[in-house]
């Protein structure tokens, strides 16, 4: 199973019709329990810096969609958004341009050869890390990236299930994946190897949170890679079973996971 020929039909779509771009970003920010997680995070990280503007690095933006959410909830501030896709990156510059948003720009770079120095208050890299081999040298240059007292945000799976492998031979849901995941020792082990002092993390998708994401991303995933034609039916389908998703990740997020198949980690630069 393949994540990017369906993510390209939906980056197609919004490209033709940039009217349904916010729209878009509700439906993940509503489908994916990973948004509702990185969002809370995100607010609690902006309240440490006051009434001060802070810079942001969004290291990974893809849709764009967390560098629309930081632009909106953690006023003021400045952000860089960068990523590897030179589609998605001049997509992303034409919509920002065409809301007049003048805080955010935006870049094409490889993680593993930034070379920025004590420029942001704030690091974003969601769901990236698991498609990079070399984590270490990302870790280091994020760290060299940060000012004192800044934060790393990172999203990603973990080992418990992540990219829905729970067996040492099976193989991944998400075939592009270089790792299945981490856990929270691994994470804090790399990341203190880069410099970082300070963590937390938290688990997601959990016993309820993995549930609702078979029900609401996985198996549609499956019936699209079978055919686009399950696109008619998609509506049909979420009407009937999303408000049993709804109640799942709301349990997963209310809920302390011991683990999960996702972990949200935090560090800091002292």
């Amino acid at each position: 199973m393949y994540y990017d020929p369906v993510k390209n039909v939906f980056a197609i779509v919004i490209r033709k019709f940039p009217f349904l771009r916010i729209i878009f970003y509700k439906l993940l920010n509503l489908f994916f329990l990973r948004a509702w997680y990185v969002k809370r995070e995100l607010k609690r990280i902006r309240k440490n810096f006051g009434s001060k503007e802070i810079d942001i690095f969004d290291a990974g933006t893809g849709y764009g969609q967390y560098t629309y959410f930081m632009f909106k909830n953690l006023q003021p501030n400045k952000i860089y958004a960068v990523d590897v896709k030179e589609d998605w990156i001049k997509d992303n510059k034409k919509f920002f341009k065409r809301k007049n948003i003048n805080n955010v720009s935006f870049g094409i770079e490889d993680l593993t050869s930034i070379n920025h120095k004590e420029k942001f208050n704030l690091v974003v890299c969601i769901d990236v890390m698991e498609h990079v081999e070399d984590d270490i040298e990302v870790f280091k240059n994020f760290f060299n990236s940060l000012k004192r007292g800044g934060y790393l945000l990172i999203n990603t799976p973990s080992l418990f299930g992540g990219s829905d492998v729970h067996e040492g031979d099976e193989e991944s849901f998400i075939g592009e994946h270089a790792r299945i995941g981490y856990s929270d020792k691994d994470l804090k082990e790399k990341l203190s190897t880069a410099g970082f002092r300070e963590f937390h993390y938290k688990y997601n998708y959990g016993f309820w949170g993995d549930k609702g994401w078979r029900l609401a991303i996985k198996f549609p995933m499956l019936l699209l890679n079978i055919s686009k034609i399950f696109f008619l039916v998609l509506p049909i389908y979420y009407l009937i079973t999303f408000p049993f998703t709804l109640i799942m990740m709301f349990l997963d997020y209310s809920l302390e996971n011991k683990i999960g198949s996702g972990i949200t980690f935090i560090a800091k630069k002292s």
